[in-house]
């Protein structure tokens, strides 16, 4: 699929099977044709795909492939599509994005010929908590409303320019396209949401200051605390609230920052201990052991396999 291809239905479903784990293609319309262009960037696949009325359906996994670290979107370019999942389902008109996540079963309705961009991306670089990840899926956000009008027609763009999306800066840009993505999610919750209450209103402080100070070795409680002016016990009630601990929090955070840098290719001069340092670990040991427990890989292997 690195190519624009034409397929009938046998060959879309198994393009469809191949592509994505425990998901399937069903219902198509007679004489069935589908086209699709497919670009790998990193760990990040790109798929532009025009087809014909189907349904894709996901199902629950046996457990041997790590659904719950992948996640998509899909962006609606032409045509009208239905995504369902956790219980909610929503219409996408061109120009409405939605997320769904590997995690869950979910299905795609195409009743009509359509035009879509779907993304394929870790779950570690989609920086929501998981709580917040089961409010917006099958939510659609629009590039008529809020910060979508920004942000969805830079991915409408490399759907429509997939050739240029080569080389190390291509998978910087999209990275931090999804970082820009992410900004958008949280917008929607907030507005699903209405008007934050005053807990979740110092758990967001304490939260951008742990992730502005990660690098700062001394970060702890009590220093966050006093930042905040808080007690120590009135934040970890906030965060205790939030189903966390402060600790382990600041711990994932620091995870997830080494993460992003070691697949990071303008990174790749830095050496695994720098840039764990960079974010406040010193402890090869324990970087490498806390790595592998929350990512299933060493550092070094997720490493060479991102960035080879």
């Amino acid at each position: 699929m690195e190519s624009i291809q034409t397929y009938n239905f046998t060959q879309w479903r198994q393009i469809v099977a191949s592509s994505f784990h425990n998901v399937r293609a069903a219902a198509p319309a007679p004489n069935f044709r589908a086209t699709a262009h497919h670009k790998h960037v990193g760990d990040i696949e790109l798929f532009d795909m025009i087809t014909d009325p189907h349904t894709v359906i996901h199902t629950e996994g046996d457990g041997s492939f790590p659904l719950s670290t992948m996640c998509k979107f899909s962006l609606q370019l032409e045509g009208v599509a239905t995504l369902v999942q956790d219980g909610r389902s929503c219409t996408m008109h061109p120009g409405d994005l939605a997320l769904y996540t590997g995690k869950r079963p979910y299905h795609l309705v195409f009743d009509e010929p359509q035009r879509s961009l779907v993304v394929y991306f870790p779950r570690s670089l989609l920086q929501l908590r998981d709580d917040q990840i089961d409010m917006i899926t099958a939510t659609p956000i629009s590039r008529e409303e809020g910060l979508g009008k920004l942000i969805i027609p830079l991915f409408e763009q490399f759907a429509r320019n997939l050739d240029d999306l080569q080389g190390l800066h291509a998978q910087s840009l999209i990275r931090a396209s999804l970082d820009l993505l992410v900004t958008v999610f949280a917008e929607h919750t907030e507005r699903m949401n209405g008007e934050l209450e005053d807990s979740s209103q110092l758990f967001r402080r304490a939260t951008s200051y742990i992730d502005e100070n990660l690098h700062d070795l001394d970060l702890a409680p009590g220093t966050i605390a006093d930042a905040l002016y808080v007690s120590v016990r009135n934040l970890h009630a906030h965060f205790s609230s939030q189903g966390l601990t402060v600790s382990a929090y600041i711990r994932a955070r620091r995870l997830n920052a080494i993460h992003a840098d070691l697949g990071d290719p303008q990174m790749r001069d830095f050496t695994i201990q720098t840039i764990s340092a960079r974010h406040g670990l010193v402890d090869a040991s324990y970087v490498s052991k806390a790595f592998r427990a929350e990512y299933g890989e060493s550092p070094r292997t997720y490493r060479t396999r991102t960035l080879t």
